[in-house]
């Protein structure tokens, strides 16, 4: 594990856009996998025994352009709210800023850019993902809050900014199958 987090380390200071977009764009799939899999071993529906890989190929593709974009906003929110005081100490004021703006601003604009890409990759219309998000964004939303306050909490506080976007996407991986089990069940409306 330590040659992984070294391995990780070197490509993040050597390139982290690129870093976070690999990254991303994997845990993203194996979500997506991991997603697929439930559905097919839990499915009574005898017409949907396949593997979907171009299923994958749109969550690697949101995966990869989200990555930099959480990334990015990761490093706004360490500055915006900085955590260690003078003395050191953790403010725990901060640390709730930056849950808060996480939630209400990232939370739901990731929300919309997942709903609105996975609509046009599947090849919906303006229309079409209108509906998916009217059928999709405030139950995802509600299910979020439920879930990643906590995450968060624990990511600012714990993980040094490299590795934040790696935990967010690893955790992610339980979020991705419960987004594409959403998705499975609003794409066949």
């Amino acid at each position: 594990m330590a040659t992984l987090a070294r391995i990780y380390q070197s490509s993040f200071d050597r390139a982290p856009a690129q870093t976070l977009m690999f990254t991303n764009g994997c845990l993203s799939a194996l979500g997506d996998v991991c997603a697929q899999s439930i559905e097919l071993f839990s499915s009574r529906d005898l017409e949907r025994k396949n593997y979907d890989p171009v299923r994958t190929i749109r969550f690697i593709v949101f995966g990869v352009g989200m990555g930099p974009l959480i990334g990015r906003w990761n490093k706004f929110l360490e500055h915006a709210f900085p955590l260690r005081a003078a003395g050191g100490k953790v403010s725990f004021t901060s640390l709730a800023k930056r849950v808060a703006a996480d939630q209400t601003m990232m939370a739901p604009v990731g929300m919309a850019i997942f709903v609105s890409s996975m609509g046009f990759m599947e090849g919906k219309n303006v229309t079409q993902v209108s509906q998916k998000y009217k059928d999709m964004f405030v139950p995802a939303m509600l299910a979020n809050w439920k879930v990643w306050p906590a995450v968060q909490m624990v990511n600012f506080r714990f993980m040094p900014l490299p590795y934040r976007v790696p935990f967010q996407s690893t955790c992610g991986v339980f979020w991705t199958v419960y987004l594409s089990l959403l998705n499975g069940q609003t794409k066949e409306r």
